[in-house]
C-alpha cells in the first residue's frame, strides 16, 4: 500500500532544459516543467514516507513519486529539505532524487541515476552513466552530467554529449546551450546559441564535420567550427582551420584564417574523387 502525503508549501523547480535544436526553422522548446508554486505537491511511495522533524527533512522511499500540476518526479528515493522563513512559514530549499530518476511532463522526459535541485540558486544537476532528455523532436544524451542554471539561462551537458534531431547529430565533450526569452510565445525560453567544446563531431544525411570547437546559432541555422576542421562527404575530404556549415541549405564552406585575423598563409587542402565531384558541388572553399 502506497503512502501519500500532501505538502502545500512544496515549491518544486521549473526545469527548462531543451535539447540542441538542429534545425532553425522550428523554435527551440523548453522542457515543459513550468510549475505553479501555489499548487500543492502530492508525494507517494511504496515503502512509506518519513518526516524527520528535527532535521527538517522528508524522505519518500520505494517507487517514490512527487507530482505537482502536470509534472511528476519519480525515483527510488526522494529527499526534500525544508526550513523556516522570516515570516514563519516553511519552504523547500533542496531536493535530492536517488536511483532511477525520471522527471516527466506531458511531452518531455529526463532520466538519470541521481538529481539535485537547489531551489535558492536555481540549479538542477543530473548525474549518471547515461543521462537522457527527450522531447517529441529532440534527444540529448550525456554520460557525466546534465546541468541547468536558471539564473544564467544556461544548460550544460558533459561527457560525450550528443544532441540529436532527425538525421542531424552534434556531438562533443561538452555542449552548452544559452537560452533567451521567446517574446512571441508567452515569455517561454528558447535556445539562442549552442557551444560545442572538445572533439566536436557534426553529422548530417550527407556530411561529417569534425573540429575542436563549434558555435551554433540556432535561428540562423549556422554552425561555425574551428580547430583542425575536416569535412567529409562520401570519398571527398576537405581540411582547414575553420568551417561554416549552413544546416538549412546544406552548404559547407571551409576557411583558412580565423575570422577577424589576417590570413596566415595556410592553405585549404582537399581530396576529390573524380566519380563523386559532381555530387559535391556545394562543398565550397574560401579563396
Amino acid at each position: 500500500m502506497k503512502a501519500e502525503f500532501k505538502i502545500s508549501f512544496f515549491t518544486f523547480c521549473a526545469w527548462v532544459f531543451y535539447s540542441a535544436n538542429l534545425e532553425s526553422s522550428v523554435n527551440a522548446q523548453t522542457l515543459g516543467f513550468g510549475l505553479n508554486n501555489a499548487d500543492p505537491i502530492h508525494i507517494e511511495a511504496s515503502d512509506g514516507i518519513e518526516w524527520h522533524k528535527n532535521k527538517k527533512l522528508y524522505i519518500a522511499r520505494g517507487d517514490a513519486k512527487a507530482r505537482q500540476g502536470r509534472v511528476t518526479v519519480i525515483a527510488d528515493e526522494l529527499l526534500a529539505y525544508y526550513r523556516s522563513t522570516k515570516t514563519g512559514s516553511e519552504e523547500i530549499y533542496k531536493i535530492n532524487a536517488n536511483g532511477n530518476v525520471s522527471i516527466e511532463s506531458d511531452t518531455d522526459k529526463a532520466t538519470s541515476d541521481k538529481a539535485i535541485y537547489d531551489v535558492v540558486e536555481g540549479t538542477l544537476i543530473m548525474t549518471g552513466e547515461q543521462i537522457r532528455f527527450t522531447t517529441p523532436l529532440d534527444t540529448i544524451i550525456a554520460r557525466e552530467s546534465l546541468e541547468y542554471y536558471e539564473k544564467k539561462n544556461l544548460a550544460i551537458a558533459q561527457g560525450d554529449a550528443i544532441a540529436i534531431r532527425a538525421d542531424k547529430r552534434l556531438r562533443a565533450d561538452t555542449l552548452k546551450a544559452h537560452f533567451i526569452t521567446n517574446q512571441d510565445d508567452d515569455n517561454s525560453t528558447k535556445i539562442d546559441r549552442i557551444n560545442a567544446i572538445g572533439n566536436v563531431h557534426l553529422s548530417t544525411a550527407t556530411d561529417i564535420v569534425t573540429a575542436e570547437n563549434a558555435d551554433y546559432k540556432v535561428n540562423a541555422g549556422l554552425v561555425s567550427m574551428s580547430g583542425s576542421v575536416k569535412i567529409t562527404r562520401g570519398q571527398t575530404q576537405l581540411n582547414g582551420d575553420r568551417a561554416e556549415v549552413n544546416l538549412n541549405t546544406g552548404v559547407s564552406r571551409l576557411l583558412t584564417n580565423v575570422k577577424g585575423q589576417k590570413k596566415s598563409g595556410a592553405r585549404v587542402r582537399g581530396i576529390f574523387m573524380p566519380s563523386v565531384l559532381n555530387k559535391d558541388n556545394d562543398l565550397r572553399r574560401n579563396k
